[in-house]
């Protein structure tokens, strides 16, 4: 007995030191292993803010899909409840949610999947809201999560009402990579994440209720710049564009001139199935932009006074050789010589580059002036916009031996070549000429909201209030006016309204590859000229038909886009009354014949005295030495046709048809004859005016 005794108290003393070595010396890295192995805690997010338009337009929302599951073992999923659901659940899922079953396979798929007792049981992956809600009230569904199992888990899908429409801007957030507003204001829009714990089954991890769980903060929403209206009107001229001309890509923006915000930007690129938004070639590619840049070389030399505009430059019938390399104008001129306006009108490259040649590289302090005025106007410097991966400009240092600068780098740098740009930077360029020499910092975002409570207002930012001054921003206006009235624009030319701006053709890679065929169309400018509103850029990268210059190639794409914006903006069209001249008594409209009301209101908008002694329709009738016009009375009986000579024929049309009398004209103008005498009975004939 004590034998036994002893070793049951040895078996003891081994289980109760197995018991501290498992609980206490291998206890954490067991708890940890378990934990890792069958509970985990992971992260869910709220839902994502939504991107909205100056209107507010949604332009990027989140949209909610389902993951619909079944836990076969809930506690209140009874054998009776099952057996009594079962055969309806089958059939509505057969026909509501997925044909890809027969009834009678979804019914032996549930039956399986319950005698199994399957834990995580997939019903459907990417169901809408109208669905779930459905299906909610459908048999064992409807009992929820612990008396049906029904296990639902919610999916963000982002969703661009648009389409293309700005895509590439409004951009992406995958993993690490952040792209466009998405990725920029992503700590915004993304919110505060929570935390809910997952029991891991045969069939997967199960999210478990019971534990602790914390709700996710849903994200805030940014309110954008961008005008869906003119956002299309830039993206269909541009797409338009790039096909005619078989391009290889192209952006296109539009800024508002006193702002800086920027209505409307596309990039598009050809991509193996037609044309995407596939890179930001606006904000993130900086490349030589070629004759636009010659703006920067003009308002150099105008600061320093070193011109005036009627001054005589040598063009040489285009031709220049400076140190070993010879510089030709684009199209032949046939002009030994012309004034500077004249010059730069049409784009010529030898004008421009003798001008900056013979006044800033005689000497390190001439270059590094020349260079300093570029400075001055901010474009060795990014804009600042929101979107990530704005590329730095490119300016060269004078005599830098990194930069490698050599004889030939002033001239070849006052035509647009030897620095690199971005077409957003040089936009911003001209948009500060258009702003009478105030540069302002293009902008993307107006305010971040979380339930309609505003977090944060972006305002417009000037950059500097005097990057150029007033005499030389006239003249900057007066040549970029000149391009297109009597330059290289000339054809873009509108009836309607007056822009200006400045043509840009710049050759690819021409330093690596002499014989390179690569060019880059474009135009940057602004409009109205009077009274700028907007400023627009449009860049064409290697075009391959019907041209490469940037008059023809770029040039079109700017007149589509400025004439839309003139179509649906009024404030843009210049009113009829703006300069109302002074009251000439010659020019009253007599012996003419209207609805009196109408004219009243012409007589009112125009301030033009007038005696008014008719009732609904009326005479106008002048008299000599009397600045006044009378309105006498013209008697209208129903029941015969009207004397219409003298009227519109909205007028005519309106009292002969009343009078069922059938209308036939013929010409325009006013009704100078009509083939029925004023006074017949109406008899519902057919009545033939001339109008003239």
């Amino acid at each position: 007995m004590y034998i036994l005794l002893a070793f049951v108290v040895l078996v003891a003393f081994g289980i109760f030191a197995q018991l501290l070595k498992v609980s206490i010396v291998e206890g954490p890295d067991l708890r940890a292993r378990l934990k890792n192995n069958y509970v985990q805690e992971r992260k869910i997010t709220g839902e994502r803010g939504t991107i909205f338009a100056d209107d507010g337009s949604i332009l990027a929302a989140s949209t909610p899909l389902f993951e619909l599951r079944m836990d076969f073992r809930a506690e209140g999923l009874t054998e009776e409840a099952f057996k009594n659901g079962v055969d309806s659940l089958a059939y509505y899922l057969a026909h509501y949610l997925d044909d890809k079953y027969t009834v009678g396979a979804w019914h032996e798929r549930l039956v399986d999947a319950y005698e199994k007792g399957q834990r995580y049981f997939l019903l459907k992956k990417g169901v809408t809201y109208p669905k779930l809600a459905f299906l909610r009230k459908l048999p064992i569904l409807r009992r929820g999560q612990y008396k049906g199992g029904f296990i639902i888990r919610k999916e963000d899908k982002r969703s661009h009402p648009f389409r293309m429409l700005a895509r590439r801007t409004l951009g992406y957030v995958k993993e690490e990579t952040k792209v466009g507003i998405e990725g920029s204001f992503d700590d915004y829009l993304k919110g505060d994440e929570g935390k809910e714990f997952m029991i891991k089954t045969p069939q997967g991890w199960v999210p478990q209720h019971n534990l602790e769980q914390v709700t996710p903060k849903n994200g805030a929403d940014v309110y954008t710049t961008i005008d869906v209206n003119l956002q299309d009107v830039v993206q269909n001229a541009l797409l338009r564009g790039l096909q005619y001309h078989d391009a290889k890509q192209g952006t296109a923006i539009l800024m508002e001139v006193k702002t800086g915000a920027i209505k409307a930007i596309s990039n598009i690129g050809k991509v193996q199935n037609g044309w995407a938004e596939v890179y930001n070639y606006g904000v993130g590619a900086a490349t030589e932009p070629g004759s636009t840049f010659k703006l920067a070389s003009m308002i150099a030399l105008m600061e320093d006074d070193k011109v005036n505009l009627e001054d005589t430059v040598a063009l040489n019938l285009g031709k220049k050789q400076f140190y070993d390399q010879e510089l030709v104008d684009a199209s032949a001129h046939g002009l030994e010589k012309t004034t500077i306006r004249h010059a730069f009108e049409i784009s010529s490259n030898v004008g421009v580059a003798s001008l900056i040649d013979s006044f800033y590289n005689h000497s390190d302090k001439e270059r590094e002036r020349f260079v300093n005025h570029l400075k001055d106007l901010y474009l060795h410097l990014p804009t600042g916009i929101e979107l990530k991966g704005e590329a730095l400009p490119y300016i060269k240092e004078p005599n830098s031996a990194v930069d490698q600068w050599s004889g030939i780098t002033i001239p070849w740098m006052a035509i647009g070549y030897e620095e690199k740009i971005t077409p957003l930077q040089l936009l911003n360029l001209y948009n500060t000429v258009a702003n009478g020499g105030k540069m302002m910092k293009p902008y993307l975002v107006t305010d971040i909201k979380r339930n309609g409570k505003l977090i944060k207002h972006y305002k417009p930012t000037v950059i500097s209030s005097r990057v150029i001054s007033p005499k030389v921003v006239a003249k900057a206006k007066s040549l970029l006016e000149g391009v297109v009235e009597r330059g290289t624009a000339k054809k873009l030319k509108s009836d309607f309204y007056r822009f200006a701006g400045k043509t840009g053709t710049a050759k690819i890679d021409y330093k690596s590859n002499k014989k390179s065929n690569k060019y880059q169309a474009s135009f940057a400018g602004y409009f109205p000229a009077e009274n700028p509103m907007y400023a627009c850029i449009v860049v064409v990268y290697e075009p391959k038909a019907h041209g490469y210059y940037g008059g023809g190639v770029a040039g079109p794409i700017f007149r589509e886009i400025a004439d839309h914006c003139y179509l649906l903006n009024p404030e843009l069209k210049y009113p009829i009354n703006a300069h109302l001249a002074q009251l000439d008594k010659s020019k009253l409209p007599g012996w003419q014949v209207g609805y009196k009301k109408d004219v009243v209101k012409v007589t009112n908008e125009f301030e033009i005295p007038t005696k008014d002694l008719a009732s609904d329709w009326a005479v106008f009738k002048t008299y000599n030495d009397v600045d006044t016009l009378f309105l006498l009375n013209r008697k209208m009986s129903k029941k015969i046709i009207p004397n219409v000579q003298g009227m519109g024929l909205k007028d005519a049309l309106y009292l002969l048809e009343n009078r069922n009398v059938k209308v036939r004209f013929k010409g325009n103008g006013k009704v100078i004859k009509q083939s029925i005498r004023g006074g017949t009975p109406a008899k519902g004939q057919t009545i033939y005016l001339r109008l003239g």
